[in-house]
């Protein structure tokens, strides 16, 4: 090969390798889909939001049907409050449900919806009246362990 190929061959190993680093990079700071679709928000309030981040994906039969937007503390309430954005595409009625969720046992959390039974679907600024909090790995065990202790 000559002079002029092998730089051709190694400049694109460079490039290549160079995109490769941008989309782990984007995928380890969960930013892998830049969606541009309309969306709505949506809130949910939760006694213990566990290790849920901005950005986490919000999934509905494990497809993912929106990001965290915002985790504030509403001191009213005493309460977490998530707010995240659902494409348009995805339609869910107004009983639906919330779950913080664990991907693998001890992986990223994500908030899982589970739709209801209702005709009328969430609108710009609804709140999710059912939620259920983050399950904390270190309350099971130590309930796990008191109970052990008092047998």
């Amino acid at each position: 090969m000559t002079r002029e190929k092998t730089d051709f061959w190694v400049g694109l190993f460079v490039l290549l390798g160079g995109i490769a680093l941008v989309f782990l990079a984007l995928r380890a700071g969960n930013l892998s889909s830049f969606s541009l679709a309309p969306t709505y928000q949506v809130h949910a309030y939760f006694d213990n939001m566990g290790g849920l981040k901005l950005r986490a994906p919000v999934k509905s039969s494990g497809v993912v049907v929106g990001r965290v937007s915002d985790i504030q503390f509403d001191t009213d309430r005493y309460q977490a409050v998530a707010t995240f954005d659902i494409e348009r595409d995805f339609a869910f009625p107004t009983d639906s449900s919330a779950s913080i969720l664990t991907s693998g046992l001890l992986g990223d959390q994500y908030i899982g919806l589970t739709p209801g039974g209702e005709e009328n679907m969430l609108d710009n600024d609804d709140e999710i009246m059912y939620t259920q909090s983050a399950v904390v790995l270190e309350e099971l065990l130590s309930k796990f362990l008191y109970n052990m202790a008092n047998d």
